[in-house]
């Protein structure tokens, strides 16, 4: 393995720059035996360890200022199993490599969210998500995973082998061992149909049911300081006959998307009374689009503007009480909002941490731009979101405690014996996981 890193590299920061620490030693594993010596020398020794993956949560989960270990390096091999519909890949492997492996083979995930910049560890220990009604979290298409516990125990683990530790491994935060290997559960590859519209909030939560349940994926937008939302349905279709121009992808999602809303973003910060101005008009000018393509590649989407996020699982009929609350915020706060608000939905599942446990959900998501004030903003709605029975985004901000969360998550208790087991030292924890999961 690796050897430590002079210390000039050993600083880290996350994608939106909001959490920062310095390692006193950066661990590069090549193997499985290299993770394996690595923590059982962190046991003999009584360090910490935290396995990173590409830094796009928000919270501090990655943060430690002792050992690092980055697992960018990693090769437990690549085996893809075209017949039984299954891929077994390294745990560092990003989202976006994965996608492209799973092309050549003529298979795909059956859902994404709208980043593939993470890897495949750090997406499915958070409980990354896209939207759709019939299907649940990134977690709930893994087949098997292999774990190196605190002890240096190697566990392989499915339905079948270690089904508890499956049962919580797979949405984790890493409090539970460095995940080396993860087999995924694919499908054919497929054409989506996306079609993107403006209509009126309330239009919109009045069709709700049948926008969700009528589509294979339904998500909207709401501008903050209008009634305005933008839709976007993607649905499976049989041929790619109706591809994005090229000039048009780009005007769309990376001159508007990025370079003119980054501007807008920045005019925002420095003159905060145009922001309601900018919200409208943002609103007004996207037009409707039907388009279709590659499934990751119409699912995935640029995201080079920075900003913080914070994001909140819902009992799905919770929804609209949840967004008036939100509007009253926004309306209320001394400082300006710059960007959409986004909500998600998706099926239920039986991961012991996983956001949708035992419950269909919506996903609300605030941002703010990076730069601006949003801690108000974001207890605020926290608030609202906790008194409905919300679940905070495991990679997403928020000021949940271990005391708060205990209840409601059915299986926090059969969690916390499992961590105790695997994790007996201690090794994998930080001062995000003590607060957010207890000592």
């Amino acid at each position: 393995m690796a050897g430590t890193a002079p210390p000039t590299v050993a600083a880290w920061s996350n994608w939106a720059g909001n959490q920062r620490a310095t390692a006193t030693a950066i661990l590069r594993p090549t193997s499985l035996a290299d993770v394996t010596e690595a923590v059982r020398a962190a046991a003999t020794t009584g360090d910490r360890i935290r396995a990173v993956g590409s830094g796009h949560s928000f919270t501090g989960v990655a943060v430690t200022d002792a050992r690092r270990m980055e697992l960018n390096d990693l090769d437990t091999g690549v085996r893809v199993d075209v017949d039984r519909r299954l891929v077994t890949v390294p745990a560092g492997t990003t989202l976006r490599a994965l996608n492209d492996l799973l092309a050549a083979h003529g298979l795909a995930l059956p859902n994404l969210g709208d980043i593939d910049a993470q890897t495949i560890a750090g997406a499915i220990s958070t409980g990354t998500h896209g939207t759709g009604a019939g299907y649940g979290c990134l977690s709930t298409f893994v087949e098997a995973l292999t774990l190196v516990t605190g002890t240096g125990e190697v566990l392989r683990c499915s339905a079948d082998e270690h089904p508890d530790v499956f049962a919580a491994a797979r949405v984790s935060l890493g409090a539970l061992g460095v995940l080396v290997e993860v087999t995924l559960r694919c499908v054919d590859a497929f054409v989506l149909l996306a079609h993107e519209r403006p209509a009126p909030l309330e239009a919109v939560l009045d069709e709700l049911p049948s926008l969700v349940e009528g589509h294979d994926h339904a998500e909207f937008y709401w501008f903050p300081y209008t009634d305005r939302v933008q839709v976007k349905t993607n649905d499976r279709v049989p041929a790619d006959d109706r591809p994005l121009p090229r000039w048009r992808g780009w005007l769309d999602d990376e001159f508007l998307s990025n370079t003119v809303f980054a501007g807008a973003c920045r005019l925002g910060r420095a003159v905060p009374a145009l922001a309601p101005g900018i919200s409208a008009v943002s609103a007004r000018a996207l037009t409707e689009r039907r388009y279709t393509g590659r499934s990751d590649q119409v699912f995935c989407t640029p995201r080079r503007v920075r900003f913080v996020e914070m994001e909140y699982a819902l009992p799905r009929d919770a929804l609209r009480e949840a967004l008036d609350g939100l509007r009253r915020i926004v309306d209320g706060l001394p400082f300006k909002v710059l960007f959409p608000v986004e909500v998600r939905f998706t099926a239920a599942d039986d991961i012991w941490l996983s956001h949708g446990y035992g419950r269909e959900s919506a996903y609300v998501a605030i941002h703010q731009y990076v730069g601006m004030p949003y801690e108000p903003y974001f207890r605020a709605f926290e608030q609202v979101a906790a008194s409905l029975g919300g679940r905070p985004h495991w990679g997403k901000l928020h000021w949940r405690d271990a005391q708060s969360l205990a209840a409601a998550y059915p299986r926090w208790a059969d969690f916390q014996t499992l961590r105790a087991r695997l994790d007996p030292h201690h090794l994998f924890t930080n001062p995000h996981l003590t607060r957010v999961l207890g000592p």
